[in-house]
Formats: C-alpha cells, structure tokens, sequence
C-alpha cells in the first residue's frame, strides 16, 4: 500500500468521514472545480473561529483572495468532495461566498490564467 501499514490506512479513511462528521455531499449543488470561494468577515460581536475545524479555517485564510475549490483541495491535500462539504458549512455560517469564475458568469471566453490554476490544482491532487 505505497508505505502505508494497516493503522495509517484506516487513519487516512476515517480523517474525512470525521472532517465531514459523516456526510457525504454538500447540500448545495452548484460548487465546482472552478467556483470561486472568497472570505467574508464575521458580523461585529460574532465569535470569528469559535466551532471552526482547522481545515474550516485554513479555507478561510486561503480565500481572503478568491480561490477556485479545486485550488483549495490542492491546498488542504483533501479530496474535492470532502472540501465542498467544507465549503458548505462556510457559506452556510455566512463567512464564506461563492461564485462562477466571472467569464463563466458573462458567457465570455474562460480565462487562460484562471484554467492554468486549476490545471495546477488539480496536479497537486
């Protein structure tokens, strides 16, 4: 198993499913490879990092610049799947906001620059 014994096997299995706490998908259905994820700040008086996993936060940071979620994988070195769950819970607690890259959004052509991050991206998966 490339090095891996039996414990460290199991480890890696049950990260996500602990990361996720059990779920499988995100309730929205619209992230992609290439939606973009930016930061927003927490409403005055609000606990900014109370309740966030490390990876929840991790995000955050990566996104005070918008990032694409395939990007963000890359960074926590964790499947897309796990990290649209992630992602959710972020939009879902209002500290994160979502959107299509913006040539998706107008019907323009793609942006090489944009297409190239998730090219690399998705090499670092």
């Amino acid at each position: 198993m490339d090095g891996l014994d039996a414990a460290d096997a199991e480890e890696l299995s049950v990260r996500p499913y602990t990361i996720t706490q059990g779920r499988t998908a995100p309730t929205r259905d619209d992230l992609t490879l290439i939606t973009l994820v930016t930061t927003v700040e927490p409403a005055p008086g609000r606990a900014a990092l109370r309740g966030l996993q490390p990876e929840h936060r991790s995000i955050l940071q990566q996104c005070r610049t918008p990032a694409a979620v395939a990007e963000i994988a890359a960074e926590l070195n964790l499947p897309v799947a796990v990290t649209k769950i992630l992602i959710d819970d972020l939009v879902a607690l209002g500290r994160a906001t979502t959107r299509p890259p913006i040539a998706v959004a107008t019907g323009n052509t793609m942006d090489m620059t944009l297409l190239r991050a998730v090219r690399d991206g998705l090499r670092r998966l």
